[in-house]
């Protein structure tokens, strides 16, 4: 009695210890483990049937005396073949274990050797290549809670515990054996079933992510970029043994959350108009307006040559020999005049250059060109909305549309924050909400402070700003040279815009190289020689290079500008 109520206290524990795993293998472990513990049997097999329920696999396979452990945690292969359910469409009742499936019942047989109805060629050909030898046998079907047979249990030999002899399975290890296939089955449900929603959890957020980049042609591949260079960041930083880094210590679960966070970083973006995303000229909204703007330069020649020969003919009417070769003069050089113009709006429509106050006053001053629309109206060439996106400093987008883009880490918060994210994942929100934020409080939309903000976020913000710098798909700029971004990169740091001691790491630990060598053609690869990158600790640069002092640099679609002036 006091073995039995030992065995039965074991049996619970072992169920608690199945009801906490959610690594596969380690549950089917601790099921067999159990089971030979709990009979003190010498072998066992534990099978689980396939997703089209024609065959039994093994999935763990022990001997004690034979030292022999396959499957499961072991990290060795099994290679026996899947054990057939059926034969020709009929149910296959040759075997122990298929016959527990088929019949639904436990099997008990106390030698193996002189058991009726069933095929033990194949043990019997074990035995003999190996010299052990197979008597006693429990296999007990796994029945979870909704009564389907997902596996079968077998235990082999049970032991005495003083003689060490083989004995049959006993009445009361078959029943504590059940109750264990029975908890079994339902945890080893249960475990498949959180990871298929676990799966489908990253499908779903993998599918946003794939609609939020095939949204735009330009940004296709950031949101799966992202998630990937910030664990290499998350990674190398793990890895750290010295400096401000050096306690810092992510677990699997933590790398999940990190994982989760860059899919989700960008979702906001599903809010965002695509022409605003796409924008890359000044006037393209739903189409680029300079086509629009070319066709008002050809209506005020065709105007201006038809004003031309009317004073021509009139001048010609008057007398046949007069002169007429001043009026072609002036028209041609009114010509040249609107060409010139022309070809200048078009160039300022790139937005690829700095546009100074000449620039834009230039701008204003073609805008006042009339002409007659096609209501029949006297109108500016230019109108004031025209006229304010080609006087756009930097880039193509003007205060408004860059508001639109901003607001997307404002959606990607608002709607992060609605989800109601289990306990290992309530991070999310905090790492994906933070990318736009700088270590000096100037970032948005929250401004916070590097104190304020976790080291994950802080490493999110570094590869997004490093993956928008080395991006060739954009429409506005073309991918960067290695050595160029990590000179931007540097100067992020040396204004406190990035986490110094992230970037150090992303330097030292050579980061940008492994993601250079995934995701940068060849022609972006140049040689990095880390001395002369700014900011980095081992560089020993002191003072801000007057070079870049008047660089501007449009980091990525966001818009999130990077502009160092004295002033900034």
């Amino acid at each position: 009695m006091t073995d039995l109520v030992e065995q039965i206290k074991r049996l619970n524990e072992i169920g608690i210890s199945l009801s906490s795993e959610r690594d596969a293998d380690i549950v089917c472990d601790k099921i067999l483990k159990g089971a030979m513990e709990l009979t003190n049997a010498d072998g066992g097999s534990l099978y689980r049937i396939s997703d089209d329920k024609q065959t039994l696999e093994f999935v763990i396979v022990t001997t004690h005396s034979l030292d022999i452990y396959m499957g499961g945690s072991s990290g060795s292969e099994i290679r026996f073949p899947p054990v057939q359910l059926y034969t020709n469409d009929e149910p296959n009742m040759s075997t122990v274990v298929t016959c527990a499936v088929h019949n639904e019942t436990t099997i008990n047989i106390s030698d193996a050797y002189h058991a009726d109805g069933f095929d033990f060629s194949g043990t019997k050909k074990f035995d003999q290549q190996t010299g052990y030898r197979t008597q006693s046998l429990l296999t007990v079907p796994m029945k979870n809670h909704e009564g389907v047979i997902i596996g079968v249990l077998q235990l082999i030999n049970s032991k005495d515990h003083d003689t060490g002899e083989t004995n049959e399975f006993t009445t009361d290890e078959r029943h504590l054996t059940e109750s264990l296939a029975s908890q079994a089955a339902v945890a080893l449900t249960n475990n498949r079933l959180i990871e298929e929603q676990k799966k489908l959890f990253e499908a779903f957020i993998e599918l946003l992510a794939g609609a939020i980049d095939a949204k735009s042609p330009y940004t296709g591949g950031h949101c799966r970029r992202l998630p990937e260079l910030t664990l290499m960041i998350a990674e190398a930083c793990n890895e750290e043994t010295e400096g401000m880094l050096a306690d810092f210590q992510l677990l699997e679960k933590d790398f999940y959350e990190v994982k989760i966070a860059g899919w989700l970083h960008d979702c906001g973006k599903v809010t965002t108009p695509e022409y605003v995303v796409d924008k890359a000229t000044k006037l393209e909204t739903i189409y680029d307006r300079i086509n629009t703007v070319d066709t008002r330069f050809e209506v005020l020649k065709r105007d201006a040559k038809i004003d031309m020969l009317e004073q021509k003919l009139s001048r010609l009417n008057g007398s046949s020999e007069s002169d007429t070769s001043d009026l072609e003069k002036t028209y041609e050089e009114k010509i040249a005049k609107m060409n010139d113009d022309r070809d200048f709006i078009r160039n300022s429509n790139i937005g690829g250059e700095f546009m100074d106050d000449d620039l834009q006053q230039r701008v204003k001053d073609v805008a006042e060109y009339r002409w007659i629309n096609p209501e029949g109206g006297d109108a500016k060439l230019l109108d004031h909305d025209e006229v304010m996106n080609m006087c756009i400093q930097r880039g193509t987008l003007n205060d408004s549309e860059r508001d639109i883009i901003n607001n997307h880490i404002v959606m990607t918060i608002k709607m992060l924050g609605e989800l109601p994210f289990p306990k290992h994942l309530l991070n999310v929100p905090e790492y994906a909400g933070g990318h736009h934020e700088r270590m000096d409080g100037k970032g948005y939309p929250l401004g916070l402070t590097r104190d304020q903000m976790s080291i994950p976020a802080r490493m999110m913000g570094v590869a997004d700003i490093f993956e928008a710098l080395t991006a060739s798909d954009r429409p506005y700029k073309k991918g960067k040279k290695l050595t160029e971004c990590l000179r931007i990169l540097g100067f992020m740091k040396k204004d406190n815009h990035i986490d110094p001691d992230i970037f150090d790491v992303f330097i030292r630990r050579k980061v940008y190289m492994q993601y250079a060598e995934k995701f940068l053609p060849k022609e972006q690869i140049d040689e990095v020689n880390e001395s002369e990158i700014p900011g980095y600790e081992a560089a020993g640069l002191k003072t801000r290079s007057e070079a870049f002092t008047t660089e501007v640099t449009e980091v990525h679609r966001e818009k999130l500008f990077i502009v160092s002036t004295p002033q900034a």
